[in-house]
């Protein structure tokens, strides 16, 4: 079996080759082969049927919030968290070779790119046109071979398709970066380490009593776990609700530990999705933060 073809050697993600996913692959795993998958079920899928080594899952966007659909199938996908990724995202303005900006008409791109982008694309005059996602965009603009149009990717579409990009970092927001979840088949069985910074993601349901919510919560405050992220999701009946949660700290550590148990009283369910090391992404946003 070759390299290329070998589940080991591959990483899944959803888009086309040149995807912003694609760009977190190669910057978190440049040992792996990135695999292109059509949906997200099928990025899951890959590595649920051993097509592929690991999944890299997008999340949350400083700028446009949660990633859509991830966090309802990230409880049936039967895949652990082993590790996470923040990518930085810089729009590229591209089009096709030769093309001169005053060529341009219309400009398109993902929702997201093209809201995020709304300053380039007035100043230009571009009338904005949504398509699927960035690096398809790019593809489609050379098979249509329209040099009225220009396409808003990553630099690693424009050399994807062998496109020019005309304008570099057109972002709007200079902090614009999306969080992702690196998945496997198996938990990455980490050791504690006191000197480690890890990340414990889980999902709990609580009891349907009054206040529960307020009570499951109170033992991460009392024994100091600070919790970084906090998602609702509403079971079947609407009478339930469970939540999807990440918290700084590893399971084995006694603060986590009494965190836990408290939730435990309070909880009908709790399961652990992954405990993982913290991306040093983390620790520079707080630097930053006290500068």
């Amino acid at each position: 079996m070759s390299a290329v073809s070998d589940p080991d050697t591959l990483i899944a993600f959803q888009g086309s080759p040149g995807a912003y996913s694609n760009l977190a692959c190669v910057n978190a795993h440049p040992e792996l082969t990135p695999l292109p998958c059509a949906t997200f079920e099928d990025t899951f899928a890959a590595v649920q049927g051993g097509r592929a080594r690991l999944a890299m899952i997008p999340v949350d966007n400083s700028v446009a919030g949660r990633v859509a659909d991830i966090h309802h199938l990230l409880p049936g996908s039967r895949l652990h968290i082993i590790g996470e990724h923040f990518q930085r995202v810089n729009h590229q303005l591209m089009a096709l070779p030769g093309v001169r900006l005053a060529d341009l008409t219309v400009v398109s791109s993902h929702i997201h790119a093209l809201s995020q982008c709304r300053r380039v694309i007035g100043e230009l005059g571009l009338r904005a046109e949504v398509h699927a996602d960035t690096a398809g965009a790019a593809k489609e603009l050379v098979d249509t071979g329209d040099r009225r149009r220009g396409v808003i990717a990553s630099s690693l579409a424009a050399k994807a398709y062998g496109l020019e990009i005309l304008r570099s970092d057109i972002e709007d927001a200079e902090h614009n970066t999306t969080r992702f979840l690196i998945m496997a088949r198996e938990p990455a069985r980490l050791a504690l380490d006191e000197a480690e910074p890890f990340v414990t993601s889980f999902l709990f349901r609580v009891r349907n009593i009054p206040a529960a919510l307020y009570k499951a919560l109170g033992g991460f405050a009392t024994n100091g776990v600070n919790m970084t992220k906090l998602e609702s999701y509403v079971e079947d009946r609407f009478r339930v609700a469970q939540f999807y949660a990440d918290i700084e700290g590893h399971p084995k550590s006694r603060p986590v530990q009494l965190a836990l148990e408290e939730l435990a009283f309070f909880a009908t369910e709790i399961r652990i999705f992954g405990v993982y090391r913290a991306s040093p992404f983390r620790h520079q946003q707080l630097v930053d933060s006290d500068d």
